[in-house]
């Protein structure tokens, strides 16, 4: 039995990580030099403010869809957002985010339907009754329906008024991670499941608890998103995989200067903790035939932004307190994503390789149009990335 007090969370027991065991699926995924991931949209007009058309979907059939193909092609992963928004959305022309499925369970649902690709679901641990005992059991129960591919992308909350949805007030923003660090620390040590817990914190008490069956690689894989010291420290001691974004707004450009750094920061924080994390990135890709052609879809994507939408998104964003996406513009807002990247095949894997180039590890992709554009980037860009080195091919599903 273990018996802690206040801040002695520290102490609690630690389960081994998934990239320890050589054959998880967090190991294989991590075996590639550049992680392809697929950010799925699963809320109305996915990651694009504008009205330019696309037969984009929100619906689960489509995001099964594109998780099967993603898969199929050989992505690593598919990530799934979390927001809470009121009625509407983010308005304008395309009520942009109205219709918005929950991602943790869209994800469990997705292990039915896929057998090699990893997926997270994003979730807000401090909104609501969320309480360590529910979401290690209900990971663990996750874990083991996928066979070790799920994990969850534990989020703090930066918006000012989503905490008033669930009754609550908005901690202040180091406090939240410090209350995180507590939370993930009691899931640990539940999956670790020496013995019944016994733990009286400073935000959560525990008596005699206990959860089964154990996961299959130690514990569900875990990610994190953060552009601050207090979230890169805590992705240093509790995550795999660490979504950062881009320090210097949406143009590739203007972001390679200052990326390696920024990737820097986590990469060494989580080496003083003993550990290794893969540091990924959003990018929305526009790839066509030739340089002129994606020009010509990029800046069309721009010329049908949804003003109204982006200007409530912008006045969202402005009242939280995220240290992400503080240089993007209004018409960036419009194609979606941290970077955009932009030209024929060729040219994306060039950009692609200057990006890695940063230590970037990972690419979690945004399309506008996704079906279609997922299928052309499978096939004319990959096989490229195969030739430059940063992917290694993978074997087809039988």
């Amino acid at each position: 039995m273990t018996n802690t007090h206040h801040d002695d969370f520290k102490k609690l027991s630690l389960p081994r990580d998934p990239q320890s065991y050589a054959d998880s699926p967090l190991s294989r995924a991590f075996a590639q030099p550049l992680m392809l991931g697929l950010f799925l949209p699963l809320q109305t007009g996915g990651w694009s403010q504008s009205t330019l058309p696309r037969d984009t979907d929100w619906s689960y059939a489509y995001n099964a869809r594109l998780t099967k193909k993603a898969e199929q092609l050989g992505f690593d992963v598919v990530f799934g957002l979390s927001q809470w928004l009121p009625k509407g959305g983010f308005g304008g022309q395309t009520k942009y985010r109205d219709n918005f499925l929950e991602p943790f369970v869209s994800t469990v649902a997705l292990a039915a339907e896929t057998r090699r690709i990893l997926l997270l679901g994003t979730i807000h641990i401090l909104y609501g009754p969320w309480h360590p005992m529910h979401l290690s059991r209900f990971l663990a129960t996750a874990d083991h329906l996928s066979g070790g591919r799920f994990g969850a992308n534990i989020v703090t909350g930066y918006a000012e008024n989503e905490p008033r949805m669930f009754g609550a007030k908005r901690l202040e923003h180091d406090l939240r991670y410090i209350q995180s660090e507590e939370f993930v620390s009691i899931c640990n040590a539940l999956w670790e499941g020496s013995d019944n817990l016994d733990f009286n914190g400073r935000f959560y008490s525990l008596e005699q608890a206990y959860i089964t069956p154990r996961p299959c690689y130690g514990r569900p894989v875990l990610a994190s998103a953060s552009g601050s010291p207090a979230g890169f420290a805590y992705a240093a001691k509790y995550s795999d995989i660490v979504f950062v974004s881009s320090p210097a707004g949406e143009r590739l450009d203007d972001a390679l200067p200052k990326l390696p750094a920024h990737v820097s920061a986590v990469k060494d924080a989580a080496i003083a903790e003993g550990r290794q994390v893969r540091v990924i990135i959003n990018p929305t890709i526009i790839v066509r035939d030739t340089s002129e052609e994606a020009q010509a879809y990029y800046q069309a994507i721009m010329d049908y932004a949804d003003l109204e939408a982006i200007g409530s998104f912008s006045a969202r964003h402005t009242a939280g307190d995220s240290k992400s996406w503080l240089e993007h513009t209004n018409r960036g807002r419009a194609v979606g994503g941290h970077i955009h990247i932009v030209g024929s095949p060729d040219e994306v894997v060039a950009q692609l390789i200057r990006l890695h180039a940063t230590g970037i590890d990972g690419i979690q992709i945004t399309f506008y149009d996704y079906e279609p554009e997922l299928a052309y980037f499978g096939e004319r860009v990959i096989p490229l990335l195969e030739q430059a080195g940063l992917r290694l091919p993978v074997p087809e599903l039988d």
